[in-house]
């Protein structure tokens, strides 16, 4: 055999090919239904033009330049990425306005995103003035600029200065630095995005936006305009679409809606639907016909993440009404049919099973392509090509 037939032959082939039927996919592999994904895009991009507020939808849920570029299409102003390593494959793709929804620290990544602001239209977030010195510094040695967002805590208890005062203190910082631009607030409350109970979670996304405005007026009173109050999330986009007070939402998970924000109460609009699945394969029915009847799936820990819950079983009318994922192991997922469905429920040997991800993105992080289909058939497969990318 010459070196190249031996390499082929060792070589991994991809999940699946374009104009595969979907139950013929590899497996464990994320799978992407397009009809659902591009309905909740468009309800998305919809819902921002008639509130008008801009969109900049948060890639760290995805990683992948397919979807950043699709939501630009449909009229996103840019995206956000967390990191700054991150965003390397989306400016490579040719998105052109990149948000780092976070602080820094250190040369090398204020270095990094310098460089990058020669290529495409960055900013960053601060909640220190020695931040906002070490990213002059690495602005003025790449000979670029930097926008920057004073992030304040709103609620979340995490990154933020406390109040208006200190905000103002590195609004001065930032504007004594000539590669530096003030571009506004980022105010996000994470913690807000998860609380099931419709009302409640209402109810804090307005508490939340009251905080902000608050900051934004004194800065107003203070002589200091904040052209882009910047935050906000899947789970609340509802009340930050009619609150008056962002001027620009940055909601990740709403292209997947996983199984965490599925488990939310919804009531108005807009309103998404589960997109993104786990492709399993049942591996093992040895215990099929035993004391407790369970059939092996190949997606275990090693396929999803699991800090949101376990994984949903889903059919063709949506959540399984039979089955239930109930423990995952390193490379084994253990299915079992539901109290009164009986061993007769579980699937045969060999047949593929659709699983919600609770949390779409560590999941994401966890696979190098996505397969994407129309109906019951393969129509591409994108690269989740910032996966990895966390520094």
């Amino acid at each position: 055999m010459t070196t190249s037939l031996a390499a082929a032959a060792l070589r991994l082939a991809p999940a699946a090919a374009a104009g595969q039927p979907a139950g013929a996919i590899d497996t464990p592999a994320l799978v992407l239904d397009l009809d659902v994904f591009e309905r909740n895009l468009e309800r998305m991009q919809q819902a921002a033009d008639r509130a008008g507020v801009k969109l900049r939808p948060h890639a760290k849920a995805h990683k992948t330049p397919a979807i950043a570029l699709a939501q630009i299409a449909r009229g996103a102003v840019g995206i956000c990425c967390q990191k700054v390593s991150e965003a390397l494959p989306f400016v490579q793709a040719g998105v052109t306005d990149i948000h780092i929804s976070n602080e820094i620290a250190g040369p090398a990544k204020a270095a990094l995103l310098a460089r990058l602001a020669r290529h495409a239209r960055m900013s960053v977030c601060v909640d220190d003035a020695r931040q906002v010195a070490e990213l002059a510094a690495a602005a003025a040695q790449a000979g670029s600029a930097i926008g920057v967002f004073v992030e304040i805590d709103i609620g979340q208890g995490r990154c933020g200065v406390a109040d208006a005062g200190a905000a103002l203190d590195l609004v001065r910082a930032i504007q004594a630095h000539a590669p530096l631009a003030f571009r506004g607030l980022q105010a996000y409350q994470g913690g807000m995005q998860h609380v099931r109970e419709y009302a409640a979670r209402k109810r804090a996304a307005a508490e939340a936006a009251s905080r902000a405005a608050a900051v934004v007026a004194a800065l107003a009173e203070a002589g200091v305009a904040c052209e882009t109050v910047t935050g906000g999330g899947s789970g609340s986009v509802e009340f930050d679409l009619a609150g008056g007070v962002y001027t620009e939402l940055q909601p990740g998970s709403y292209v997947f809606m996983d199984g965490d924000y599925g488990r939310n109460e919804y009531r108005g609009e807009p309103r998404f639907a589960h997109s993104l699945f786990i492709a399993s394969t049942v591996m093992s029915v040895a215990g099929a016909d035993g004391a407790a009847p369970r059939v092996v799936v190949d997606a275990g820990l090693k396929s999803m993440a699991v800090d949101s819950g376990l994984p949903q079983v889903w059919g063709p009318q949506g959540r399984s009404a039979t089955l239930d994922y109930v423990a995952a192991n390193d490379e084994h997922g253990i299915v079992e049919p539901r109290a009164g469905a009986g061993a007769a429920a579980l699937p045969e040997l060999g047949s593929q099973l659709l699983l919600v991800p609770g949390h779409c993105d560590p999941t994401l992080n966890l696979y190098d392509d996505i397969v994407c289909i129309r109906g019951q058939a393969v129509a591409g497969v994108w690269p989740v090509a910032a996966r990895g990318l966390s520094r």
